[in-house]
């Protein structure tokens, strides 16, 4: 989509709250991912949220909410949710959480609606 849409809507990943750290519950997702402890400072929240996006290969910005989670807890983010925002700053689009609410093709209709685009 960041292809595709880049150039008529601004596509931004926000690193939020850890959703598997290795030091807090055992769950078996965790083990099919790589180990990551639950940052305890911006600066370790940057390095992991880098570190993910890179292994991950994702090309689209990132910014890094906050260790009070401020963002996460505003948009009932967590562990991961899709939006989009209109140009007049309006949510268009709210995706239900992750993994399970987690449906790009949703997400890409509500853009091409936002952008006024045709359905391609």
């Amino acid at each position: 989509m960041y292809e595709q849409y880049g150039r008529d809507a601004q596509f931004l990943a926000i690193y939020i709250k850890e959703a598997h750290p290795s030091d807090d519950w055992v769950n078996p997702v965790n083990l099919k991912l790589k180990a990551v402890q639950d940052p305890r400072t911006t600066l370790q929240r940057l390095q992991v949220a880098t570190t993910c996006m890179s292994d991950l290969g994702v090309r689209i910005p990132c910014l890094v909410d906050d260790m009070e989670n401020s963002t996460a807890r505003a948009y009932k983010a967590w562990p991961d949710r899709l939006f989009v925002v209109g140009r007049d700053g309006r949510i268009a689009y709210t995706g239900d959480p992750g993994p399970r609410g987690y449906l790009p093709h949703a997400m890409e209709a509500a853009l091409i609606e936002a952008l006024g685009h045709d359905s391609q």
